[in-house]
């Protein structure tokens, strides 16, 4: 599907990498991108991965589709900002990793010739900012659209053949499933990759290796935005929460028993899980 004119909103590591890909495989005739930093705009320009870039939101009149990718507590307010400079026709879209909060706070708060269908490309990184975008970034990556319940088939197949047309797999999934699950792949382990970060005694710092090195990878990245994810999906992740907490009590009880059985039979179920997760496309 050739777009005339994409607009990006936040053009940091997803935001450009999306403007990248769009390039790179022709999907946009002209590709606009609105950020606030001045130095992330003409960086994009210096480097090709834009046509213009504005610091103000009424730089996506004239979009066919307006990509949000900005923190998800921001995301709300700028739709329905943007909406009232769009034309009629003219698609919304966003990167957040949270779903359900955002498409309840738009719902009826567009133009009726606007349409907000969610999105989330599962292929971020502790890294930020644009000089860590890449046009590879969604090649075989897993794309989650989450249409709202207004949400009009065209729309919804607009939307697919273009994270489509950037290399990317798509599944079409409710946002509340989505919340749920993504509580527990991916807010959980950055909660948890945080929390055992945190206990590390400084003079330990040196004994570190690529196990605790890669367990903490992902507390590397930028507080300011996961804190916001955590708060938009706060119910679905005191669930995934309290799973781990009961699978903790479960270890801790076999260690306090000294029952080797019961401890490698909680080590054989994780390594089962990891073990067919590591056989499926990332």
């Amino acid at each position: 599907m050739r777009i005339n004119t994409l607009a990006i909103v936040g053009v940091g590591l997803i935001g450009g990498s999306i403007a990248l890909a769009a390039r790179r495989r022709s999907v946009a005739e002209r590709i606009v991108g609105i950020d606030h930093e001045a130095e992330t705009r003409s960086r994009a320009l210096r480097e090709g991965m834009l046509d213009e870039a504005h610091p103000e939101l009424s730089a996506v009149a004239g979009a066919d589709l307006v990509l949000f990718c900005t923190p998800v507590d921001r995301i709300t307010a700028q739709v329905i900002e943007a909406s009232a400079h769009c034309r009629p026709g003219t698609l919304l879209s966003d990167t957040g990793s949270t779903k359900a909060a955002i498409l309840r706070d738009v719902s009826g708060r567009l133009p009726s010739s606007i349409e907000f269908i969610g999105s989330h490309p599962l292929a971020g990184s502790e890294k930020h900012g644009l000089a860590n975008a890449s046009a590879h970034l969604l090649e075989g990556r897993l794309v989650i659209v989450a249409p709202g319940p207004g949400s009009t088939d065209n729309a919804l197949s607009r939307i697919c053949d273009f994270w489509k047309d950037l290399g990317a797999r798509v599944q079409v999934m409710g946002a509340d499933e989505h919340d749920r699950a993504l509580a527990l792949t991916s807010h959980l382990p950055h909660l948890l990759s945080s929390a055992l970060a945190v206990i590390l005694p400084t003079e330990w710092y040196d004994l570190t290796a690529t196990g605790f090195r890669d367990t903490t990878r992902l507390a590397s990245g930028q507080p300011s935005l996961w804190s916001a994810i955590f708060r938009s999906n706060q119910a679905h992740l005191l669930g995934a929460l309290g799973r781990l907490e009961e699978q903790l009590l479960s270890f801790r009880a076999a260690l306090c028993q000294g029952d080797r059985a019961a401890l490698e039979r909680l080590l054989q179920q994780g390594k089962k899980i990891r073990d067919e997760i590591g056989e499926r496309p990332a």
